[in-house]
């Protein structure tokens, strides 16, 4: 069990050779000592565990895992219950992808269900709107008061939004592969449409944010042709993959030299996060045999490119419509 807990320690640190130093250095005892520790000559104590667990930002829980295959441990996203925690939300995923950029190899995979949320955090209504959705969902003053996305857009605190457009610009300088289905554009319709009929979101708006969306389609067809990112300072790459088997879900997978991570959805935009690395390679394996079987559009021919993008095309142009003349029936399929 120490063998096994030393080799996770080890792996939590960027720099090996220095490693029996830090033991040393975390534990407060020679570098001869922690070299014993190291190799499971002396046991660790308890105390000593738990000042390791600390120093490598270990939960408890996760000692409990080291070793054990059937049991894996996962961290859950800070709640956001009002504007407040979405803000904090927003600033620590910053914090999480920031140091990604800095790895010239790391790289995401983009399970998307929906629009990928970076793709959406700019300077635009659909920016604002998907924040207006996500607190509908978690601030029951916000459903108690009845507020529209009109009055949102009024009082919505000028850091949230900077939060935001950070966190969206910061995703520019990391290489992105995303699988999309044909679906995948569908749930963003289908909260326009939803807030439209329920009087919460005004003609004016939701025909703005139809345009914004387009805005997106087309941004990440010209991405996906060119296999890179728009804007983006480090020439991050872009693919992008269509899968017409499987229903995608969302999951996040990041992939250094180091480890590989994944996120998984909890609630709106709460998340699991997972680094068992056993568990890890069974989804990077999942992503592989997902991608395997899907088409990397750059190399589809242009009928086959043109024909998913003008999907996506046609279903904004039939939601505006809807919302032009007001009809009862009406779906995106």
């Amino acid at each position: 069990m120490q063998e096994q807990f030393i080799q996770y320690l080890k792996s939590k640190t960027l720099d090996s050779t220095s490693f029996a130093e830090e033991i040393a250095s975390v534990l407060d005892i020679g570098y001869d000592a922690a070299y014993r520790r190291i190799n499971s000559k002396t046991s660790l104590t308890l105390e000593e565990g738990v000042k390791l667990a600390r120093h490598y930002k270990i939960s408890l829980n996760q000692l409990f895992e080291v070793g054990n295959q059937n049991t894996i441990v996962a961290d859950l996203s800070p709640p956001i219950h009002n504007i407040k925690g979405l803000e904090v939300w927003l600033n620590q995923s910053y914090n999480s992808v920031y140091p990604l950029t800095k790895l010239k190899s790391a790289s995401i995979i983009y399970s998307a269900k929906d629009i990928p949320l970076f793709h959406t955090l700019k300077d635009s209504f659909l920016s604002r709107y998907k924040m207006y959705v996500w607190l509908k969902d978690v601030d029951s003053n916000m459903t108690r008061d009845k507020i529209s996305f009109d009055d949102f857009i009024k009082n919505i605190p000028e850091s949230l939004l900077e939060s935001a457009f950070k966190l969206g610009q910061v995703y520019k300088d990391i290489n992105i592969t995303e699988i999309w289905n044909n679906t995948t554009i569908n749930g963003s319709l289908q909260q326009v449409l939803y807030y439209f009929e329920s009087g919460a979101l005004s003609k004016e708006l939701a025909l703005i944010i139809c345009n914004d969306i387009e805005d997106v389609v087309r941004l990440i067809e010209k991405q996906a042709i060119q296999q890179s990112l728009v804007g983006s300072e480090n020439k991050a790459i872009y693919n992008l993959y269509i899968n017409d088997i499987h229903t995608m879900s969302n999951t996040i997978m990041v992939k250094t030299p180091f480890q590989k991570v994944f996120f998984t959805p909890f609630t709106v935009i709460s998340y699991f996060k997972i680094e068992h690395q056993p568990t890890c390679e069974l989804m990077y394996e999942f992503f592989e045999k997902q991608m395997s079987i899907s088409k990397l559009l750059v190399n589809a021919g242009e009928k086959d490119r043109s024909l998913f993008f003008n999907r996506m095309i046609q279903k904004i142009n039939r939601l505006r419509e809807r919302i032009i003349i007001d009809n009862d029936a009406f779906d995106f399929e």
